[in-house]
């Protein structure tokens, strides 16, 4: 039985030298909300929201946590951390309609689902993974993400320098640009090196069938997100018909149907849902198995803090199916001091371990020069 107490939202902005460039837009700093829940005999749990766009979405859903769902919950009693969820769900389904606002909805909801799931099994004195249900767990192989298409060099450089032997180039920037990248990113780390394209829903089917073709003699393990998650499944059927590179989707994807339309008609090698944007937790454990079930390989999408990304971390683990994790390669504090708790990278692989719950707690004291405080109710 959990009893939550109290529920407290932390909201994070790291500025950055180097602002991350995408398809559609411009980090110029690192924005995390963590939540806090604790339960009434002091157990705390950690989760994290996706709140990376727009600028001021981390403020938003921390408040949506604070003064709408944090109400709903604290006081009451429940069997299990997907009760939890499911009556959060339940209680904002006409807010969201009402309000245009369920991705909002959603991504709060997911951080609480993944900070009472860290609760539970913290209580239970198990890590995550094997709470979920895995007896036993592989090393889990990760990959160096967000490389942008100007400066990747150095910051690719040093993260194969601290073990990571996988990595994930942006592209969208221009054939002429992406291909030159994609060379020099092969040439750099050779031909046994895996390497990942992201094009951020960049193209059109042509577009993207034309790039799959330019970028293929540089062998990439997948193409993600060539054209936009809410393009027709047939379109998405008919462009991994023809395409040369695999394809992989599943950060822009909500709800339990489009799910099954992503694993069962968009011809997909690659699921990549993120438990922080939708579903936590509680509802992607189902959807990941039924993706392995159907021979699409797991591999979490997480671009934010170090909460959220342990919590991937410890989901894929339970999953297994041969995927990697995604871990950003632009520093951040706001990730570094939470995931290095987890351990040493080996062999571009991390041991799951035996800490209980997600295995990190977040230094609070080293990271409040980053802390934005909330407004009062």
């Amino acid at each position: 039985m959990i009893r939550i107490a109290c529920i407290e939202p932390y909201v994070y902005r790291f500025p950055i030298e180097t602002p991350v460039v995408t398809s559609f837009g411009v980090m110029r700093d690192r924005p995390a909300l963590f939540v806090r829940v604790v339960d009434a005999d002091g157990a705390e749990g950690w989760g994290e929201s996706w709140c990376n766009f727009p600028s001021v979405g981390a403020e938003h859903r921390a408040r949506l946590i604070r003064e709408t769902l944090a109400p709903l919950i604290v006081d009451r009693s429940w069997e299990e951390p997907a009760d939890v969820y499911d009556m959060l769900v339940r209680s904002t389904e006409v807010l969201a309609i009402q309000s245009g606002e369920d991705g909002p909805i959603a991504q709060a909801i997911a951080g609480i689902d993944l900070a009472v799931w860290d609760l539970s099994a913290r209580r239970a004195g198990e890590p995550l993974y094997r709470h979920l249900g895995a007896v036993g767990a592989a090393d889990v192989p990760l990959y160096a993400s967000g490389l942008n298409a100007d400066g990747w060099e150095d910051v690719a450089t040093k993260r194969y320098a601290e073990g990571y032997r996988r990595f994930k180039l942006k592209v969208g920037f221009g054939r002429e640009k992406d291909i030159s990248n994609l060379r020099t990113l092969r040439a750099t780390f050779g031909a046994q090196t895996p390497l990942m394209i992201d094009a951020n829903q960049a193209w059109d089917r042509e577009t993207a069938l034309a790039m799959a073709e330019a970028c293929a003699e540089f062998a990439p393990v997948w193409l993600e997100e060539p054209m936009r998650a809410d393009v027709p499944a047939p379109v998405w059927t008919d462009l991994s018909r023809w395409s040369p590179v695999p394809l992989a989707a599943g950060e822009n994807v909500r709800g339990k149907r489009d799910f099954d339309v992503a694993i069962r008609a968009m011809g997909l090698a690659y699921l990549q849902p993120d438990i922080g944007k939708w579903g936590g937790i509680t509802a992607n454990r189902e959807i990941c198995r039924e993706a392995v079930e159907a021979g699409l390989v797991y591999c979490p999408h997480w671009l934010g803090g170090g909460i959220g990304l342990a919590a991937s971390f410890h989901l894929l683990a339970a999953i297994g199916g041969g995927g990697a994790l995604e871990v950003d390669a632009n520093p951040n504090p706001l990730r570094e001091a939470i995931f290095s708790q987890l351990g040493p990278i080996r062999d571009g692989a991390l041991s799951p371990g035996d800490t209980p719950g997600i295995g990190v707690r977040p230094p609070l004291r080293d990271l409040e020069p980053y802390r934005i405080e909330l407004p009062p109710c």
